[in-house]
């Protein structure tokens, strides 16, 4: 799992999902994973290869796939010849739909869809032909009218009978984590509202009720990382919000999102996103809205 990098989406808290829209050339992201759910439409690609855990194949002209949180995954151009791929990409958090609230029984295709995702879904061309034009049109809807079309897609796509899981049983993805802590929550709840303020682990550890050495190791049990690798990781998505949104220069960014330090921001950026954030700015393209 060393080559896989874990994406670090601009999302926060408040967004209950963004879109991402953009023709291009060939595909460059290197294979990664997110704790985000996200919905990929690619057209005008045949020949492009996908990898989703440990299923590769190489694609049609129309694809519509389904990442569960967490799962490594990748489209490369391979004998992809065209040059107008369009792809859209649709990012959601991934208790953006209460766990109650999936049991309803209106809402049981949804969560039996979510639990299958996990391993990636791939959704038939009939249901693709249904689908596709209602998410190149969703972002031209406003606030919560997108939040409903999300939702009414999600559904019929839960309801598509020949929905194809993609990767085998016995994959095993290391990076699959459950928090299951209040704990946990609130800490990252606290961590999220202040993030662009000094934030200490003493901080954290007075927040719940625990000794400073004891939420040490309990953050780095329950989520992989120690208390300053989550911290950066949630200040990165900021940041990467902020050059996508803003024309705001690195160094605002940099003390924005808590970084009192342009060199580290930059060496910590670099080391996530494989890039600069100025590269990052530069080389993006495409229409990103948040919800």
């Amino acid at each position: 799992m060393s080559n896989i990098i874990k994406e670090i989406t601009p999302l926060t808290q408040n967004d209950c999902f963004t879109i991402f829209s953009r023709v291009k050339q060939d595909f460059d992201f290197p294979l990664h994973f997110h704790e985000e759910f996200e919905l990929n439409l690619i057209l005008n690609a045949p020949g492009a290869k996908r990898i989703v855990g440990d299923n590769i194949e190489e694609i049609t002209d129309m694809e519509l796939v389904l990442v569960g949180p967490n799962l490594s995954h990748v489209w490369t151009t391979h004998n992809c010849k065209s040059e107008e791929i369009t792809e859209v990409t649709i990012q959601w958090h991934k208790d953006l739909f209460d766990d109650k609230m999936l049991r309803r029984n209106q809402l049981s295709f949804i969560r039996k869809m979510f639990e299958r995702s996990v391993r990636g879904i791939l959704f038939p061309r009939e249901t693709i032909e249904r689908v596709y034009k209602r998410i190149l049109d969703i972002n031209q809807l406003q606030g919560f009218d997108s939040v409903l079309e999300l939702m009414s897609i999600l559904h019929d796509l839960s309801t598509s009978k020949s929905m194809r899981i993609l990767s085998d049983a016995t994959f095993n993805n290391d990076q699959v984590l459950n928090y299951n802590s209040r704990r946990i929550d609130k800490a990252f709840e606290f961590m999220n509202a202040n993030f662009d303020k000094s934030i200490t682990l003493k901080d954290l550890a007075k927040l719940v009720n625990m000794a400073e050495i004891s939420f040490s190791r309990f953050i780095k049990k329950r989520t992989g990382n120690t208390f300053i690798d989550s911290l950066n990781e949630i200040r990165l998505g900021h940041a990467t919000r902020m050059l996508i949104e803003t024309t705001h220069s690195v160094a605002e960014i940099s003390y924005n999102c808590g970084f009192n330090n342009i060199s580290n921001f930059n060496r910590l950026f670099k080391k996530k996103k494989h890039c600069t954030p100025k590269e990052f700015r530069e080389n993006f393209s495409g229409t990103r809205v948040f919800i």
